[in-house]
């Protein structure tokens, strides 16, 4: 073979060889960039929800039906997917369900765990007085989006239809609950802008109750705005939050001091 041959050829495979690295460089960098981006959504939206559940005016669909029905001193609660089948939920604060029950006029407060009797299905034993109680399921049901909203109970005779509550803000933001006296401390009460809730135990630091040091429910009103806060560190009794609409918005603040839980009830005004 001539020399001239030779060298042709040498050139070409070396071009060949090139261009084939060169291809795949750009293939695994723009597979690699795919996956990162994909693996900082969902951290992301997990870091979100471990501070607060709401339906605070998400408008987010939900892709599970709750029902819930009171029987014998039972409460059941049976979710199902569109397809009829029973989501996978995931467990947030050390439970996969947190019950929030409420009377409509906002006296009565429940904070529950029902149990998991399988298919969806969950029970809890509660003795309930004769009232139209308001229920929320806060779930993170797995690959579904859910929203937190209110399904209405009867428990005995069936109520008139709710009118409202004439609640008025509280004048003094100290509680005591079982010799256990909490301060609430308020930022800002504006809609629409970042609100932080201080609570100041009188009696000492409480103890970590369901993963946190503390558990927040807001309850607008009407009872039908939602939200569900924690802590915003592991160290203090601080929560952070937003009211999208001003108006009177009662809160029950939740801490454990030794084998007591006590629920602080405070009424506010939003601007």
């Amino acid at each position: 073979m001539k020399p001239k041959t030779v060298l042709y050829w040498t050139l070409s495979a070396v071009l060949y060889l090139g261009i084939v690295i060169g291809g795949y460089s750009i293939y695994a960098s723009a597979s690699t960039s795919s996956n990162t981006h994909e693996m900082n959504e969902v951290s992301g939206h997990s870091d979100i929800n471990d501070h607060e559940h709401s339906s605070n005016g998400t408008g987010a669909v939900s892709e599970v039906k709750v029902n819930v029905g009171y029987q014998d001193h039972v409460i059941t609660i049976d979710l199902k997917d569109a397809n009829n089948r029973a989501p996978q939920l995931e467990i947030s604060h050390e439970k996969v369900m947190h019950l929030i029950v409420v009377s409509a006029d906002l006296e009565d407060y429940y904070h529950l765990h029902p149990a998991d009797q399988g298919n969806g299905v969950f029970t809890q034993e509660a003795d309930l007085k004769d009232n139209l109680y308001k229920v929320f399921v806060d779930i993170s049901p797995k690959d579904l989006a859910y929203q937190v909203s209110p399904v209405e109970m009867h428990v005995g005779e069936r109520t008139p239809l709710h009118e409202g509550n004439q609640l008025q803000a509280d004048t003094v933001m100290e509680k005591t609950i079982n010799d256990k006296t909490v301060e609430l401390r308020i930022d800002s009460l504006a809609a629409n802008h970042p609100t932080t809730l201080t609570f100041v135990s009188k009696d000492g630091k409480p103890d970590p109750y369901l993963g946190a040091l503390g558990h927040v429910v807001i309850l607008d009103e009407k009872g039908e705005q939602f939200i569900h806060v924690h802590p915003a560190s592991a160290d203090a009794t601080v929560f952070n939050t937003q009211f999208n609409q001003p108006g009177i918005y009662k809160l029950w603040a939740e801490f454990k001091f030794g084998d007591q839980v006590n629920a602080y009830p405070f009424v506010i005004q939003v601007k």
